[in-house]
């Protein structure tokens, strides 16, 4: 016997067994499930002593072509009757956000990952120039035999895409290298919440050069994070002035970064993945020169054997794995930006610093007063405030 009833996804698992004691399908009570929608065409005259097993799923679908998504789904008693079930899928707009949701949490995984093995290098090897380059250099290497085997599809571009991927590329550069010039001076943590200050960043850049307008409850949402960033710096235990400039200038060409991207990739083919590759062979291109004139082959050498001799083989793991983890990390980041604005990636950069700030502290036992610690809070409280003034 044929029969069918319609259920809510969150009502219903494919795996389980059902006992055909359940009130749900018992002869007896009105048939209707827990979210009120009518049950239809079940028959009643089914034995409520054997379990119903699932033997097949059709129609599963995410088309949006139709106004209703559902899935049918067939099952059976001992005595191979049938029982067709009709289950209606998450909407869209649910299935956007656990796909974003996704990109966020191994997003800021992979930078906890990388910020920890990126600290070992700069403490045992205190030149962040030549650690810069390659954290491009692997990522490059990484996509270009990628394309080769056939893994990723080689993206398809063309001059004015290259033009429009350089300034992105600068401001990339400048970002990513001032970063690590921070992290080499002072501890992950202070770095980072000098960083969490990106967002006023962000909004003052979009509303002097771009013109963009924002309610109140943005600007006021900015006092926090700056009196926030401001009070860690003052109270830093191990304050430097070029680890502090090195944060601040990083927030800056970071922003540029994101708005350049979100403007490059408009009307492009390329997917954020193909795009952040492209980004890093640029990158690596105008990098190169610049930090074989800052630090040069000579001081690399004598660094490399020092750390060699003092750490011993852990160091080159340490050093493959930072420059590994840097590519997947960004690579991961521009996933997302496919999917959202700069602020919105903003915040969700914000946000994943506070994933990064503890564990650093717990792994390097980091000291830390107690108003360094109040000002980290509110410039974090002050992050998610605007995150909610942006909704």
């Amino acid at each position: 016997m044929i029969s069918s009833l319609r259920l809510t996804s969150s009502n219903f698992t494919s795996t389980e067994n059902f006992n055909r004691k359940s009130p749900l399908l018992r002869p007896n009570l009105p048939l209707q499930s827990p979210d009120c929608s009518v049950l239809k065409h079940v028959d009643r005259s089914l034995s409520t002593n054997k379990p119903i097993h699932i033997s097949s799923v059709e129609n599963l679908s995410l088309s949006t072509k139709s106004s209703e998504r559902s899935t049918v789904c067939r099952a059976y008693e001992a005595d191979s009757r049938r029982l067709q079930i009709n289950i209606e899928l998450p909407d869209e707009q649910t299935t956007q956000k656990l796909k974003i949701g996704l990109y966020f949490a191994t997003w800021w995984a992979l930078n906890v990952v990388f910020n920890v093995y990126n600290k070992k290098v700069l403490n045992a090897f205190p030149y962040p120039w030549l650690t810069s380059t390659l954290s491009l250099a692997a990522g490059s290497l990484m996509m270009l035999v990628s394309w080769a085997t056939r893994m990723v599809d080689a993206p398809k571009t063309d001059l004015d895409f290259w033009n429009s991927l350089l300034p992105v590329a600068v401001a990339h550069t400048i970002g990513h290298v001032a970063a690590t010039v921070s992290m080499s001076k002072v501890a992950v943590s202070f770095t980072h919440i000098i960083k969490s200050g990106e967002p006023a960043f962000s909004v003052l850049v979009s509303k002097f050069l771009l013109g963009e307008m924002f309610p109140l409850p943005v600007y006021l949402s900015l006092i926090p994070i700056i009196g926030g960033c401001a009070l860690s710096a003052i109270t830093e235990l191990n304050f430097n002035i070029i680890g502090f400039s090195g944060a601040m200038i990083s927030n800056l060409a970071f922003v540029f970064r994101n708005i350049f991207s979100k403007k490059g990739m408009k009307g492009k083919s390329v997917s954020g993945m193909n795009y952040y590759a492209c980004l890093s062979l640029l990158s690596l291109l105008i990098l190169t020169p610049f930090a074989i004139a800052v630090e040069g082959p000579k001081l690399w050498a004598e660094g490399f054997q020092k750390a060699l001799s003092q750490i011993g083989p852990n160091f080159i793991w340490w050093l493959g794995a930072q420059s590994m983890f840097y590519h997947l990390y960004n690579q991961v980041s521009y996933m997302s930006l496919d999917q959202i604005s700069p602020l919105t990636f903003s915040v969700g950069n914000t946000m994943k610093r506070i994933f990064v700030i503890v564990s650093s502290i717990i792994i390097f036992h980091t000291p830390i007063r107690p108003v360094n610690a109040i000002g980290a809070a509110i410039a974090i409280l002050g992050t998610f405030l605007y995150s909610q003034a942006k909704l």
